[in-house]
């Protein structure tokens, strides 16, 4: 019996020896660049895979446990939600992640007429706000030569962006609202009663994927998940005279309900590569692109937004900043269909960064307010500016 159980172990090391070199060892690259996103699949919100050039969404879940049906796939759990995602993914998700991409092109089963109930076709799902909902948004304001210096002429833009160069000194940050505030591609941007000044901001979000505080600029994409697109959506029309302060008012101007659209999903930053490089960011308003820019019109790069930042407050999984926008807003008065510097109600804007891609959103205005207020909230602008 024990030479038996003996022969049998000799066996089994044998077959393991003789194992395909790889087969059994976890995947450590994807066949295919993917994205990351949630989506309303019959009408739940589910994480998913972006494949095959934005046009299959893959159930990670489903997937990952349809994979784990075959014998030499060890079972491991998906993570509920996004935030879980990429809290995991740097400390061993992303190569799972991998893995069943990796099976799923050996499979074909991303092929048209073999597809699994798990793989869906983009326009059958729900494009949802990839993060739901990040802990905080960090933005920061005139980070873009040209958006310092809106409706210059070019001897205006050379001499403003040498006054600039010689005295950068630190970002401007503020922070926007999440919930409520995020809202996913294809759903209304609401502009509120009687708030006839607002405009538009093409932005890149970064999405940190690991904790951090005082983080350098050297190690700052170390602390990077991914990039997605996103939009800061602004109230230029100020507060009202009287009380306290005057004038701008960041709350008033950033922080009304949806006024922080993000997505469509999110691209790890392994298929991104260096933003600094990259970044080409174009906003378009009824087909009149008003916004174009490239990283290099940057005040201060992402690594030196991220230094500083982690030096005011600690960054978490999950958490977004945005690098700011370029001219081209309301400010400029640039000319499109409307003849007006600011969005109207029915507008279709669209947001751009190549290599992520786009979020498309509808313009709609907020007709009332209820009727049993006290007079508290914030007024209509034409109440208190007359241009």
């Amino acid at each position: 019996m024990l030479k038996k159980s003996l022969f049998a172990i000799a066996l089994s090391a044998l077959a393991t020896l003789m194992t395909p070199v790889g087969l059994f060892a976890q995947a450590m690259e994807s066949s295919q660049p993917f994205k990351v996103g949630t989506f309303a699949i019959n009408d739940i919100p589910t994480v998913g895979l972006v494949l095959d050039d934005d046009q299959v969404i893959v159930d990670l879940t489903a997937a990952n446990r349809a994979m784990e049906l075959l014998p030499r796939y060890s079972t491991l759990n998906m993570p509920a939600d996004m935030l879980g995602l990429i809290e995991q993914y740097d400390y061993g998700l992303k190569y799972r992640i991998y893995e069943v991409v990796n099976w799923l092109n050996q499979e074909g089963l991303l092929n048209d007429g073999n597809q699994p109930s798990y793989v869906h076709s983009v326009d059958t799902v729900d494009i949802l706000a990839p993060i739901q909902y990040p802990s905080k948004i960090m933005n920061a304001a005139v980070n873009f030569y040209t958006h310092a210096c809106e409706g210059c002429n070019a001897d205006e833009q050379a001499a403003r962006n040498r006054e600039r160069q010689v005295n950068r000194g630190v970002p401007y940050l503020f922070l926007k609202p999440t919930r409520g505030a995020v809202v996913g591609d294809g759903d209304d941007i609401i502009m509120p009663f009687g708030r006839d000044r607002i405009e538009w901001e093409v932005e890149m979000a970064i999405v940190f994927g690991r904790t951090g505080k005082y983080v350098s600029a050297d190690r700052a994409y170390d602390h990077v998940f991914g990039y997605m697109v996103a939009m800061d959506i602004s109230d230029r029309g100020g507060r009202p005279p009287g009380g306290y302060g005057s004038g701008s008012d960041w709350f008033v101007g950033k922080g009304h309900d949806t006024f922080a659209p993000q997505g469509p999903w999110i691209v790890p930053k392994e298929f991104y590569g260096d933003p600094m490089e990259r970044l080409h960011q174009t906003l378009v308003i009824d087909g009149v692109t008003v916004q174009e820019a490239r990283a290099g019109d940057m005040i201060h790069n992402i690594p030196e937004l991220i230094e500083y930042a982690s030096s005011l407050i600690t960054i978490f999984p999950g958490d977004v900043m945005q690098s700011g926008t370029s001219g081209g807003t309301g400010a400029g008065r640039v000319e499109r269909a409307s003849g007006s510097g600011f969005l109207i109600d029915g507008e279709t804007i669209s947001a751009n960064i190549e290599g992520i891609g786009t979020l498309t959103h509808t313009v709609r205005v907020e007709t009332s307010v209820p009727d049993d207020l006290s007079g508290s909230q914030l007024p209509p602008v034409r109440s208190y500016r007359n241009n």
